[in-house]
C-alpha cells in the first residue's frame, strides 16, 4: 500500500556539493510563514549507514510529515561514503540548516522561529549532531524540536553489549545485524579516531551543549541493536533538563519506519512521528 501523500509543491534545489528536495504544503501559508522540518534519510533496505540511499529515500515519510504536520520538509540528499566519508555528511547537514536560516524566509516562506530537525538511523545521527552544531553557530540558530528515529548515537558501540545490551541481545535480528552496522561504520568512519568524536557520536557532545538542546522524541525498536543507544541519549537529555520522549515499539526490528505500507506497527510509528512534529510546531 502506497502511503505517499500529495503535497502542494515538490522542488529540488542544489546546495554546494549536494541537493535537497523541498516539500511544501497545499494552501495558503500562515501569516509568519511555514514551519520547516529538515529531514535526513537513513539509507535503503536496512535503513542505515551513511552509504546508501538518495533523494527519494524515505520520500513517503517526508510527504507524510509535510501533509499531516502542515509544514515545509527539506529532505537532504547528503553525500555518501565510502566516496565521501565523515565528515562530508555532517558538513552537508550544517550547510542545509544555514541555508534554510539564511534564505528560507524568502525562498521557502519559512517561519524561522519554528525550525526542527529529524532523521532515521544514520539520518537520526546527523539530526542529533546538527542540533548540537546549531548551538555553536555565530549567532546560534534556535531549533524547537528534534525527531530521532532509531538513531545511531555512539559509533564506539561494540558486539560485547557493553554499555549497550541491545547490541548483544539483538545480534541475530533481521535487517540491521552487527556485521552490517560495522560495515557501514568502516565505510563512513575509516579513521578509528573519528569514531569517538562528538560530531560522529553525539552522546559525547559537550555537557554545556546538552543543556541548550531542543526537546526531542526518540523512537526505538525492541529488536534493534541500536535500541539502547537511543534510550541512553534520551536519558542524557533528561539529565540536562531537556524534555525527551521515548517511544519503544515492541517486537519491531530496525526499519519499521519504512514498512508502514505493509505493517500496522509501521503506520503507528509514522503517525507518532508526524504527530510529534505537529505538536512541536503547534500545527496538530
Amino acid at each position: 500500500m502506497d502511503r505517499t501523500y500529495s503535497v502542494g509543491k515538490v522542488e529540488d534545489i542544489v546546495l554546494g556539493k549536494f541537493d535537497v528536495r523541498v516539500y511544501s504544503p497545499d494552501g495558503e501559508a500562515p501569516e509568519r510563514g511555514w514551519p520547516v522540518f529538515i529531514y535526513f534519510h537513513g539509507g535503503e533496505i536496512v535503513d542505515c549507514g551513511w552509504t546508501l540511499g538518495n533523494i527519494t529515500t524515505n520520500g513517503a515519510f517526508a510527504s507524510n510529515v509535510c501533509k499531516r504536520a502542515n509544514c515545509v520538509v527539506v529532505a537532504v540528499n547528503y553525500r555518501l561514503a565510502p566516496e565521501n566519508p565523515y565528515p562530508a555528511a555532517v558538513e552537508d547537514a550544517v550547510e542545509t540548516l544555514q541555508w534554510v536560516y539564511r534564505e528560507g524566509k524568502e525562498r521557502l516562506n519559512a517561519d524561522l522561529s519554528r525550525l526542527a530537525v529529524g532523521g532515521s538511523s544514520s539520518g537520526g545521527n546527523l539530526a542529533a549532531i546538527l542540533a548540537h552544531k546549531a548551538i555553536h553557530f555565530e549567532p546560534p540558530i534556535p531549533l524547537v524540536f528534534q525527531l530521532l528515529v532509531v538513531p545511531v548515537i555512539d559509533n564506539t558501540a561494540s558486539l560485547t553489549g557493553v554499555p549497550y545490551k541491545s547490541w548483544a541481545e539483538n545480534a541475530n535480528t533481521v535487517q540491521l545485524t552487527p556485521a552490517f552496522m560495522l560495515w557501514f561504520r568502516d565505510n563512513y568512519l575509516p579513521n578509528l579516531a573519528d569514531r569517538a568524536a562528538w560530531e560522529s557520536s553525539p552522546i559525547y557532545a559537550p555537557e554545556s551543549s546538552f543543556k541548550k538542546l531542543p526537546k526531542a522524541c526518540v523512537q526505538v525498536m525492541e529488536l534493534d541493536i541500536l535500541r539502547d543507544e537511543g534510550i541512553a541519549y534520551a536519558e542524557k537529555l533528561r539529565q540536562h533538563g531537556i524534555e525527551a520522549e521515548v517511544i519503544l515499539y515492541k517486537t519491531a526490528p530496525h526499519p519499521i519506519l519504512s514498512m508502514d505500507g505493509v505493517l500496522e506497527i509501521g503506520r503507528r510509528c509514522v503517525t507518532d512521528a508526524v504527530q510529534a512534529v505537529a505538536r512541536a510546531f503547534g500545527t496538530a
